[in-house]
């Protein structure tokens, strides 16, 4: 069986972090942060990021730290997960993106420099599809569980049901698939990432079910959860809005678990769900308020799973 969880992060220190106006149109949790110049701005998230792999490096996690280049401009490139995922198997997966400018965040000089420490025995994608306007964006609509080879994925502007199918035909995932949204000015909107409204551990799958509107599909996740040996573990959607559901389990040097996530989404949790969280691994969380606001992303979207053999 496949391994749920790895030591092995890759991660992308920014040089000019700034809010993406491409993606802000479907991304609600983008926030303007009044009063803040540009270099202010950079150099809050890049003491955010630093901060973040040092905590995760203290407590034995590995982690590969890319610099970000300043050409061409990739205010996103914080959040490796949506353009690429790295499987057991040696195999490579690149991802199609929304966003113009996201697009250009994919490197084969970062996939160069991998394969000189782990094994790639292929790189593979479904990069065809940005001709046709469908996305699919790594781990950010997916949430694998790669144990038992099933994809959770919301569906969205970002994930399209045409290159979940191509996902499928291609790595042999089952696919469960539903409508996930939120209140945007008294409206239901699709989220646009499942991982911002559910978390998939070893042994637990965090959900803000009431992002579900359809009954039957929210039904049918769960079910999955609790065919798979799960403990579903439920947040709020006002937790949703605080990254409580961008968190993501790891392993140290050591094969001890934690589970990863923000300050602000830890802040949100109640005692109940921390006890149920701490179950599965020790709770390590960093402030990460500025990368949160204006990229609307945290915790679990800056960390890209290495799951490649070592060489």
């Amino acid at each position: 069986m496949s391994k749920q969880i790895t030591n092995t992060l890759m991660m992308i220190r920014p040089v000019a972090f700034h809010m993406n106006e491409q993606t802000a149109v479907n991304n609600y949790y983008q926030k303007t942060i009044a009063g803040l110049s540009k270099e202010e701005i950079q150099e809050n998230a890049l003491a955010e990021f630093d901060s973040f792999v040092n905590k995760l490096r203290a407590e034995g996690v590995q982690v590969i730290v890319f610099d970000d280049t300043l050409e061409p401009e990739t205010p996103d490139s914080i959040f490796p997960n949506n353009w690429v995922s790295f499987h057991e198997s040696g195999e490579v997966i690149l991802y199609p993106m929304y966003a113009q400018n996201r697009r250009l965040e994919r490197r084969d000089d970062l996939l160069a420099d991998l394969g000189e420490k782990f094994n790639i025995t292929s790189i593979s994608g479904y990069l065809d599809w940005e001709a046709e306007h469908k996305f699919l964006e790594g781990t950010g609509s997916l949430i694998l569980d790669r144990q038992h080879k099933i994809a959770y994925a919301a569906i969205s502007e970002r994930t399209h049901p045409d290159v979940l199918k191509d996902f499928h035909e291609h790595t042999g995932f089952d696919i469960v698939s539903f409508q996930a949204n939120q209140t945007v000015n008294g409206e239901r909107l699709p989220i646009y990432h499942t991982n911002v409204m559910m978390c998939l551990g070893e042994g637990f799958a965090l959900i803000c079910a009431q992002s579900i509107d359809d009954e039957l599909e929210k039904s049918a996740v769960i079910r999955s959860f609790e065919n798979t040996g799960k403990e579903v573990i439920f947040i709020t959607e006002e937790q949703k809005e605080r990254f409580a559901g961008n968190m993501l389990q790891v392993l140290n040097d050591k094969n001890e678990r934690y589970i990863v996530m923000s300050e602000s989404a830890f802040k949100s949790l109640d005692e109940a769900q921390k006890g149920q969280l701490s179950q599965h691994g020790k709770l390590l969380y960093s402030s990460l308020d500025t990368i949160e606001c204006l990229g609307g992303g945290s915790a679990r979207c800056m960390m890209a799973e290495v799951f490649l053999p070592k060489k």
